[in-house]
């Protein structure tokens, strides 16, 4: 394989690199530019800098902003309190086959995050060794609204999860689910492709349409919050600094 000037120049750009928050520019940026693709170095960063350094709950105040809703789904919870974002892969299923969960691991691009609705609570479709898989896949996270095994070892993995419930019990490799169309939860459509946050606080989804705009929220959110920080660091009262007083 031959090395072009453009190989060294894209082998050599440094992924790492981060902005100070206020120096931060999110002009053009889409849900495309969260994975480098070696012609968005520039959004790539800036939209890295943002999103490691806000939270689920910032975005999410962002989000209500730009449309009036929150984006939560508020009985899906973080099993071992990791942050994550990125484009959701959908998945829908019954509880009883644990089959649907290999088969997306399989289908899944690396960086998408994994998002299962099942249809009871009853058996967990997902666990250890699917979490294994997954992460050496590059699949960042798994999300079900439904149950989750293993918990003694998801606790202690480095895999975000997030459920909304758990128990010991699994069906069987049946794979009779759907992959990567649209599902519903709670009154809340998502879609493949839409965005994901979610940390201790809890899970945001974001539809990919709003993306732009909501990451310019929430980086006015995330000004706006460190202006209030350094406020109060320098003396004033949260009720002075919002008017109450």
């Amino acid at each position: 394989m031959s090395v072009s000037p453009k190989n060294l120049i894209n082998k050599n750009k440094n992924l790492n690199k981060r902005l100070d928050i206020n120096k931060i520019n999110l002009d053009n940026v889409s849900i495309d530019d969260l994975s480098y693709n070696g012609k968005n170095y520039g959004k790539y960063i800036n939209l890295m800098s943002l999103l490691e350094n806000v939270s689920a709950c910032q975005v999410s105040d962002a989000y209500n902003a730009v449309s009036r809703r929150s984006g939560t789904i508020q009985s899906i919870k973080p099993i071992n309190n990791q942050k994550v974002f990125g484009p959701i892969f959908t998945a829908e299923t019954a509880s009883d086959d644990w089959g649907t969960s290999a088969l997306a691991i399989d289908e899944a691009n690396p960086g998408d995050i994994l998002f299962f609705k099942v249809d009871s609570e009853d058996m967990a479709i997902w666990g250890e060794l699917a979490s294994t898989c997954a992460r050496d896949n590059g699949i960042k996270a798994t999300v079900i609204y439904g149950s989750a095994r293993d918990l003694d070892a998801l606790l202690h993995m480095n895999y975000p999860i997030f459920a909304s419930n758990f128990c010991p019990n699994a069906g069987s490799a049946l794979g009779l689910g759907s992959l990567n169309e649209s599902i519903e939860i709670e009154g809340q459509t998502i879609n493949p492709g839409d965005f994901f946050i979610g940390d201790e606080s809890g899970i945001v989804v974001i539809p990919k349409e709003l993306f732009a705009k909501t990451m310019a929220a929430t980086l006015e959110v995330k000004v706006k919050e460190s202006k209030i920080i350094k406020e109060i660091e320098n003396g004033r009262t949260l009720g002075e600094i919002v008017g109450l007083k």
